[in-house]
């Protein structure tokens, strides 16, 4: 999997087998629909309490200095978020108040080439997933967007199944081609 969005100190074991994997499969297609249709409190609830939700700004930078493409934690972020904090976004929405959401979009979010492995954190047991993604973002008349990148996930199993407590996403651009950013990834 990229390091470059993966938690330090992990270390990843073996892939799912194909009924974990496929359990996995639909959480991620529950999740995608649940944001296209603005369900985003029951979005929200696939996260556990200490989340870490991040999608570092990039650069373009020649080959020899990749390593410096991605921000890191300390740099610019698209969003550098906590359950909390996500979830004051969706009271803002619900509000009437987020402007940039008023008519609200309407998205299409498609997951495709899910990886996912045993993996070992702190000496708890995770899942570390890999999905890409493509949102189709399109909100009043003229105004359409396309974002694509990767994520990658840490779940665990809880009492109410399995959470997601650190989300790193990585868009495949380096400017906003968008007059903002209200789309959950």
């Amino acid at each position: 999997m990229t390091d470059y969005l993966s938690k330090e100190g992990i270390t990843r074991g073996d892939r799912v087998d194909i009924q974990l994997y496929y359990e996995l499969q639909n959480l991620y297609y529950e999740e995608a629909a649940l944001l296209d249709e603005g369900r985003y409190v029951d979005w929200l609830q696939h996260f556990d309490e200490d989340l870490y939700y991040w999608a570092p700004t990039r650069t373009n930078r020649t080959r020899r200095q990749q390593a410096l493409a991605i921000a890191g934690p300390e740099d610019t972020a698209f969003y550098d978020e906590t359950k909390d904090s996500l979830a004051w976004r969706i009271r803002r929405f619900d509000s009437g108040m987020a402007w940039a959401e008023d008519p609200p979009s309407r998205t299409r979010h498609l997951i495709t080439n899910l990886i996912a492995r045993h993996a070992t954190l702190a000496d708890q047991d995770v899942i570390e997933v890999r999905t890409n993604f493509l949102v189709w973002r399109t909100r009043l008349e003229r105004e359409r967007d396309m974002f694509a990148g990767t994520r990658t996930d840490l779940l665990r199993t809880t009492d109410q199944g399995w959470k997601i407590f650190d989300r790193r996403i990585l868009l495949d651009i380096n400017v906003l081609p968008s007059k903002n950013i209200s789309t959950f990834f």
